[in-house]
């Protein structure tokens, strides 16, 4: 009867978590209503849920971050940019320190650049894919494959796949980067503003699959 008891109590304990893998393997790391789970580890930036959405909001340049470290996985995010003069990206496998975020991240370019999709090491190596400069060969051909793939004012779904030292990013179902790099084998996920004077950022759907 304890036994039978005690299982009960870890199933009420674990229904209760917003962060449970679902029959699919996907966990959702936004809850739609709460930020549980992620922490902004700067001393400026805010942050609010709004209608199931995280909205960031600054005058410098922020990174919102979970909790928890993840390894090998596939993470989807929505993004939205605020109109005017934006850039933005996901960061994943990243390293946090206070007001500091750097490692890997998929790009949101939606300048004439046309880097979106592109893999950039923040506060580090800097451009992985494509190379700069920004007529280069590499950086040409990276524009031509992914071409029409980022919607300017229009929520824009970013699919992250890490496993081992292959990374991958999708843009709404263009594959923009496949690299190979085996610098980091684990990290936090983060969300960025750029840091434009009063602009929004906003998030949602985010959910991750481990492998």
């Amino acid at each position: 009867m304890k036994k039978f008891a005690y299982a009960l109590l870890l199933a009420a304990v674990a229904g209760c978590s917003t962060l449970q893998a679902g029959n699919d393997g996907w966990t959702d790391l936004f809850d739609g209503k709460t930020t549980t789970g992620w922490t902004n580890p700067y001393s400026h930036g805010d942050v609010a849920v709004v209608d199931g959405e995280i909205h960031l909001t600054a005058d410098k340049k922020f990174f919102f971050c979970t909790e928890q470290k993840y390894s090998d996985f596939i993470l989807e995010v929505d993004l939205k940019l605020p109109e005017g003069q934006a850039n933005s990206g996901i960061m994943f496998r990243c390293h946090v320190e206070p007001n500091k975020v750097y490692g890997y991240q998929a790009e949101c370019d939606p300048s004439s650049r046309a880097w979106s999709g592109g893999l950039y090491d923040e506060s580090r190596r800097l451009w992985l894919n494509p190379l700069k400069p920004v007529n280069s060969p590499s950086a040409d051909a990276f524009r031509e494959k992914t071409k029409g793939a980022l919607k300017r004012s229009d929520w824009n779904t970013y699919r992250i796949k890490a496993q081992g030292d292959h990374l991958q990013i999708w843009v709404n179902d263009v594959l923009c980067t496949d690299y190979i790099d085996g610098m980091d084998a684990e990290g936090y996920i983060g969300i960025q503003h750029h840091g434009e004077k009063g602009q929004t950022y906003k998030f949602r759907n985010i959910r991750i699959k481990e492998l």
